[in-house]
C-alpha cells in the first residue's frame, strides 16, 4: 500500500498561513466548521475585483510576521509573499521538532524545494523610479532613462524583496539547510512539482529531510488586475462573499483571488522513526504532465488525466485504491467541466461515486500555494477520519456528474487521496497521499 520505493517518504511537519488561520489547529477549526475565509478585503485599497472580495490571511500581520519569521531582522528584505512562505516553513519545522537549534538532522542532509508565483512590485514601490523616467509634468515613460536614472531612484533592497527564489534562500539560512535546494515558479502547478522533486531527492538518498512548500498571492494590486483580465472572477452572491466560489455547481461563475502559504516537512520514514517524530501521512506517488493546444492554451482534461495516471503508477496503486479526490476546481464555468471529465477518464465507473472535495470554495485561488494548502486540508481532516466538505455546492452540474462532498465533512475509512492541480497553460500535477 505504501508503494515500492526503498525509502518511504513521510510527512512530519505542517505549517500553514491561510485565510482560515495560522497553524493547523486554527485552520482545522474553521475548515471543519465550514467557515469561509473569503471576505471583503482591505489588503489592497482599490481594485477592479468584483465586489472587492478575496481570501485574505487576516491573522498574518506585521506583528505575526515578526513572531514567526526567523531571523526577525531579515523581514526587511521580504515582501508579504516571502514572509508568508518563510513563516509557514518555520511553523512546519517547529511542528516536526526540527526548529531552532535542532540536532536531529545534519545540515548537509536537510534540503529545500519551494514554489512561488512570479512576484510583482506594487505600484507604490515602482512610482519614484518610474516617474523619474518621465518628462516633468508628463507621464510618458522613457525606457532609455531606466538604467541610469530609474534604478537609482529605487530602494536599495527592491529586487531582493520580489524574487521568487528568496523564500528558499531565507528558509535555508534560518534552518541552516545545506542540502539540495531549488525554487519553482509554475503557477498553480508549483506545489505538486515541488513535492515531486523533493520525494525524488529523498528516494535517491540525497537528503534525509526536505522542507517543501509554496507561497502565493493573487490578492495583489497588479496580480489582481491580471486576474480580472485573464480569468472569470466570481462576485459575492446576495451580498455574501462567502458564497462566491461554487466549484462544480451548476451556477458557478468563476474564481476568487486569494493569498496563503503552506509547508510540508518530508522525511525518510526510517529517519523519522529513529528520532521519534510524529507522522502525519505518507507521500505515495507523484505525476505531472503538460498538454497544450495552439497558442499555448492548455488542454486541461488531457493534462490532468495523464498526471493522475502517472501518479497512480508511481504509487503502484489502482483507481479503486483511492478514497477521495482533492480537486483543483476553481469554480471556473469551463475548467471545472474539463477536470470532471478527466476524473471520469481515470476512474471510469467509479468517477461518479468517488468522493470529491474542492477546497478553493473556502479561500479562493492564491496561485502557486493552492496545491500545498489543499493537501493540508485533506491531511488534517483525515486526522479526524473525514473528508472536508465543499462549500456552496447546491445544484449539481449534469456536465460534471461527480460525487461532491458537501453539507458536512464525510466520514471515511480509506485515507488515501489524490490531489490535482493545473494551470491555464496545461501544466498539471497529481500527488497521491495517505493520511496517518
Amino acid at each position: 500500500m505504501l508503494g515500492t520505493s526503498k525509502r518511504q517518504v513521510v510527512i512530519t511537519g505542517i505549517g500553514v498561513i491561510s485565510p482560515l488561520g495560522i497553524g493547523i489547529d486554527e485552520f482545522w477549526e474553521n475548515l471543519s466548521a465550514g467557515r469561509s475565509g473569503i471576505t471583503k478585503v482591505d489588503l489592497i485599497q482599490d481594485s477592479a475585483l468584483p465586489d472587492h472580495i478575496g481570501g485574505q490571511a487576516r491573522g498574518f500581520n506585521d506583528k505575526k510576521a515578526r513572531e514567526l519569521v526567523r531571523p526577525r531582522k531579515s523581514i526587511k528584505a521580504m515582501c508579504r509573499e516571502i514572509q508568508m512562505g518563510v513563516a509557514s516553513a518555520m511553523v512546519a519545522l517547529d511542528v516536526a521538532g526540527l526548529g531552532e537549534g535542532q540536532t536531529a538532522v545534519t545540515p548537509e542532509r536537510l534540503g529545500i524545494d519551494f514554489g512561488a508565483n512570479l512576484m510583482l512590485s506594487p505600484p507604490e514601490v515602482l512610482a519614484r523610479g518610474a516617474l523619474s523616467c518621465c518628462d516633468e509634468g508628463a507621464f510618458e515613460f522613457h525606457h532609455e532613462k531606466w538604467g541610469k536614472i530609474g534604478l537609482s531612484n529605487m530602494e536599495p533592497l527592491w529586487l531582493l524583496l520580489f524574487l521568487p527564489n528568496m523564500p528558499a534562500c531565507h528558509i535555508g539560512i534560518s534552518a541552516d539547510a545545506r542540502g539540495p535546494s531549488n525554487s519553482l515558479t509554475m503557477a498553480e502547478a508549483s506545489g505538486g512539482l515541488a513535492i515531486s522533486e523533493a520525494i525524488r531527492i529523498l528516494e535517491r538518498n540525497s537528503a534525509d529531510v526536505m522542507i517543501c512548500g509554496t507561497t502565493g498571492t493573487t490578492l495583489h494590486a497588479v496580480q489582481s488586475m491580471h486576474a480580472v483580465m485573464w480569468n472569470d472572477l466570481a462576485p459575492a452572491i446576495g451580498g455574501d462573499p462567502a458564497k462566491a466560489v461554487r466549484p462544480f455547481d451548476l451556477n458557478r461563475t468563476g474564481q476568487v483571488v486569494s493569498e496563503g502559504a503552506a509547508t510540508l516537512i518530508l522525511e525518510d520514514e526510517a529517519h523519522a522513526t529513529a528520532r521519534g517524530a510524529k507522522i502525519f501521512g505518507h507521500i505515495l506517488g507523484a505525476g505531472s504532465a503538460c498538454v497544450a493546444k495552439s497558442q499555448g492554451v492548455g488542454n486541461l482534461r488531457a493534462a490532468l488525466k495523464l498526471a493522475m495516471q502517472s501518479a497512480l503508477n508511481d504509487a503502484g496503486l489502482k483507481p479503486t485504491d483511492i478514497g477521495h479526490v482533492n480537486a483543483h476546481a476553481e469554480g471556473d464555468p469551463e475548467n471545472d467541466i474539463q477536470e470532471a471529465l478527466a476524473i471520469h477518464d481515470v476512474f471510469g465507473d467509479q468517477g461518479s461515486t468517488i468522493p470529491v472535495t474542492a477546497l478553493k470554495s473556502f479561500w479562493g485561488n492564491p496561485g502557486a500555494s493552492c496545491g500545498t494548502l489543499e493537501i493540508v486540508g485533506s491531511l488534517v481532516a483525515l486526522q479526524h477520519g473525514v473528508v472536508p466538505q465543499t462549500l456552496n455546492y447546491e445544484t449539481p452540474d449534469p456536465q460534471c456528474q461527480l460525487n461532491v462532498v458537501h453539507g458536512a465533512p464525510l466520514k471515511i475509512s480509506n485515507k488515501v487521496f489524490i490531489k490535482t492541480s493545473v494551470t491555464k497553460a496545461g501544466q498539471a500535477t497529481a500527488i497521491v497521499v495517505s493520511g496517518a
